[in-house]
């Protein structure tokens, strides 16, 4: 696992009197632009400070390993919301605390991951599938063979996602295989296809996946839909694909954390995060989708008209990353553990 970077935002305030405290976030690498982090420093004078993670599962081993309490917000996929809730690591808001509330896009209010939005507010949503470099292949690219069993073209020049929730739910999907499966039989199945596919694949990496891309050091690989448009964007040959058997879709939200040392300036980050013209600029950096409504006027044509984030359409529905009981969920460590050795 790629080891997490801090980055210090310095606070643009006029004097240190205008201090209003500060802001500790707890980040995706690569995941929201300097100018948003500056215009909410300078409206607010609060003093914005990000530590970056690479995954899910590393920022739920972090904080509970000791970084709960010293973090206001982090930024969990859908999945990892309900696992962090059912752990105790989240606080509670109500409606009225966030005045933009009402701003959330109705589809992303009462979700199954936190019903009412009582920890979370709506950051970007996407899908994750993989990429390819045209220059490289030329073929059919509408099925997850791509990742598991690859063209001659593509062996050893493949990077997978270090993210165990999505590449898992991938691979269970390619299978037909429900997720959760207790079966053991096709849980075995799952395992050897991952273990004959590895020897495929050149690399595990997130933070990463886009890199590779445009460097030319992977021909292929498991991606974040706006990740593959930024590839794209710098040059990269890349189609993204939204294959047959279908792919994963995620919503990735701003959550409030348990003990969070500076709550009042979280929730008006939180609250910032919901205005129409402050997710644009967001979604225009990350090149996903935002979960709040209104933001249309200020995305740029280039977003709006993305492929990456309008699918073809004929092209099957995503599946969120189902959440395991811990008994089941031991059988798919065991597997992911096995698959990294």
């Amino acid at each position: 696992m790629k080891q997490l970077r801090a980055l210090a935002l310095l606070p643009l305030m006029a004097s240190p009197a205008l201090a209003e405290g500060e802001l500790k976030l707890y980040h995706w690498f690569e995941y929201i632009p300097q100018e948003l982090v500056d215009k909410f420093q300078s409206e607010t004078g609060i003093a914005v400070t990000i530590d970056t993670f690479d995954s899910n599962e590393a920022m739920l081993a972090s904080l509970k390993a000791g970084k709960i309490g010293q973090y206001d917000i982090t930024v969990p996929g859908d999945y990892m919301v309900e696992i962090m809730a059912g752990e105790g690591l989240l606080d509670t808001f109500e409606p009225a605390e966030l005045p933009n509330f009402g701003n959330i896009a109705p589809q992303w209010l009462d979700v199954p991951f936190d019903p009412g939005r009582k920890s979370s507010i709506p950051y970007q949503w996407g899908s994750t599938a993989f990429a390819v470099n045209r220059d490289v292949y030329q073929g059919d690219i509408n099925s997850l063979t791509i990742l598991f069993d690859p063209p001659e073209e593509l062996k050893g020049k493949i990077n997978m996602l270090d993210s165990q929730g999505e590449v898992l739910a991938l691979a269970s999907i390619y299978m037909g295989m429900p997720q959760c499966n207790t079966d053991r039989d096709q849980l075995k199945a799952l395992m050897d296809m991952l273990l004959a596919a590895k020897p495929h694949w050149a690399s595990f990496g997130s933070d990463t996946a886009k890199d590779v891309l445009v460097s030319g050091d992977a021909a292929a690989g498991m991606i974040y839909n706006g990740f593959s448009a930024k590839a794209r964007a710098e040059g990269a040959n890349v189609e993204y694909a939204y294959p047959k058997e279908g792919f994963v879709v995620w919503m990735d939200n701003a959550v409030l954390l348990r003990d969070a040392p500076n709550r009042e300036n979280a929730l008006k980050f939180l609250n910032f995060l919901l205005d129409p013209e402050n997710a644009g600029t967001l979604t225009n950096y990350t090149a996903y989708t935002a979960g709040v409504t209104g933001v249309e006027p200020f995305l740029t044509e280039e977003i709006r008209n993305s492929p990456e984030n309008n699918p073809p359409a004929d092209a099957p529905n995503g599946s969120f990353v189902a959440v395991c009981d811990e008994a089941t969920q031991k059988l798919y460590d065991a597997i992911w553990t096995n698959l990294k050795k």
